[in-house]
């Protein structure tokens, strides 16, 4: 995905609401954390339990994205990649509303499976075992897995509709949406079965042998992902359900598991299938740029603006109103964060290490004006109008020495296009400031007018 793309997908200033339609108890919490984090990773775990913690605060206020970016300290990239796959998975739902140039998302919290029906899941618990090794796996089952019980219990717990019958009532039609919705409450994450060619699949079936009242919902959900997981024809299914009938020409959800297995080891592969993302994030694109200025662009589009300041300015935390200038220009102007990254560079490496509130502003208005969306076209508009933008900035004084040399030294400096900070920003800052430090930051000033290829005369 690039990053204009990210942008039409989610940006810092849309705001957000959480719903949380039933309370999450602590066993729930443990299940995220031991079956569904080594599925997605950290990242996307820290979102939900971040939105489970907001979604308990009451009363709750709209907030946005930028919040989230501070919270979890990952760019909004990042924060994305966290959403979707937890929609993957099943623990996060996304509604989306647009009006005029406004975008506000819900966020509605689903519970997760419990142990035995996520063990009992072909796609869920093939991931997990994937992930974790079997040691790590029979731990899990011995831990929330409750021991069978013996074969002389037979489970004879009656249905709803052995029980109680419908009656015919004058239900208005906007309130029988739950009626109609068995289908869709029985889909515990999502997974469209529909895709699968369940016509081709009954055309090879007797209908003596496997009837088709066999086929229930339960059953077609696990043979359209038994079919996913193991990568399997409507054909080849047809075999794995015959396989699957017992004596009594029944078919079972655990026998058509071990009759999918088995006919997978036999014509596939004796290893088990691993499931992969489809979705490229923008860092892995990204990660096979080469060039010093398009690993510059990538670190601004993809680092929070808080670290910026502090990357720039030797790892010394900035002041809450340089932090609070981002903000605004990220939340109220709707700035794309990469946009605001490469304005924070310039003006800082352009006016001795200051951050005027007012020239920060001027220039943002131009790119706002000029649509700017990446920090590869900030940078690019910067080295256009720096002339413009020195005028902007230059009030008629006396020159001072500082300047008298930098005029000077300006012709003789080598044309670097990524500053020093950014190769020196992961370094321990040094304890006491030198007697020269007004120079350095004259030198770093000099050295981000080299990339911009001008001069300060």
């Amino acid at each position: 995905m690039t990053l204009i793309h990210l942008y039409k997908e989610l940006q810092p200033a849309d705001t957000f609401d959480i719903r949380l339609p039933h309370a999450l108890s602590t066993m729930e919490r443990q299940l995220v954390t031991l079956f569904y984090q080594p599925l997605t990773g950290a990242e996307p775990i820290s979102l939900y339990l971040t939105l489970w913690a907001e979604a308990e605060q009451m009363p709750r206020q709209q907030m946005n994205h930028y919040y989230l970016m501070n919270v979890l300290g990952l760019p909004i990239g990042k924060v994305f990649e966290a959403r979707i796959a937890l929609e993957a998975i099943g623990l996060l739902r996304t509604w989306k509303k647009e009006e005029l140039e406004q975008r506000c998302f819900v966020y509605e919290l689903m519970r997760p499976l419990d142990a035995d029906s996520f063990m009992k899941d072909p796609l869920l618990s093939m991931f997990l075992f994937s992930k974790i090794g079997e040691q790590a796996y029979r731990k899990l089952r011995q831990r929330f897995i409750q021991p069978v019980r013996g074969t002389e219990f037979k489970d004879v717990s009656r249905a709803f509709m052995d029980v109680f019958k419908p009656v015919n009532t004058n239900i208005p039609t906007d309130l029988q949406g739950g009626i109609e919705s068995k289908e869709n409450s029985q889909k515990v994450y999502p997974f469209y079965f529909e895709q699968f060619d369940f016509e081709l699949l009954q055309a090879g079936l007797s209908d003596q042998l496997v009837p088709a009242n066999l086929l229930t919902l339960e059953v077609r959900e696990t043979i359209a992902k038994l079919a996913f997981l193991y990568h399997l024809t409507a054909l080849d299914m047809q075999k794995v359900v015959i396989l699957a009938l017992d004596d009594d020409l029944g078919i079972s959800l655990e026998r058509l598991r071990k009759a999918a297995a088995d006919f997978y080891k036999l014509t596939v592969s004796k290893e088990p299938p691993k499931l992969a993302k489809v979705f490229a994030s923008p860092v892995e694109e990204d990660a096979v740029q080469k060039t010093k200025d398009e690993e510059l662009q990538h670190y601004l589009e993809s680092t929070p603006p808080v670290q910026v300041l502090r990357d720039i300015n030797n790892g010394k935390e900035p002041l809450q109103t340089s932090v609070q200038l981002a903000e605004n220009l990220i939340v109220q102007h709707g700035m794309p964060v990469g946009v605001v990254n490469a304005l924070l560079e310039y003006v800082m490496l352009s006016t001795d290490m200051k951050l005027p509130k007012k020239y920060v502003e001027t220039i943002a208005d131009h790119w706002v004006r000029k649509n700017i969306k990446t920090a590869k076209e900030a940078m690019e508009l910067a080295r256009q109008e720096h002339d413009k933008y020195t005028t902007w900035k230059n009030k008629p004084q006396t020159p001072t020495k500082n300047n008298q040399y930098a005029k000077g030294r300006a012709d003789n400096q080598r044309k670097e296009k990524v500053p020093e900070w950014f190769y020196k920003r992961n370094e321990q800052p040094e304890e006491n400031a030198s007697s020269s430090s007004a120079m350095d930051f004259e030198k770093e000033r000099q050295k981000i007018l080299a990339m911009l290829g001008k001069s300060d005369k």
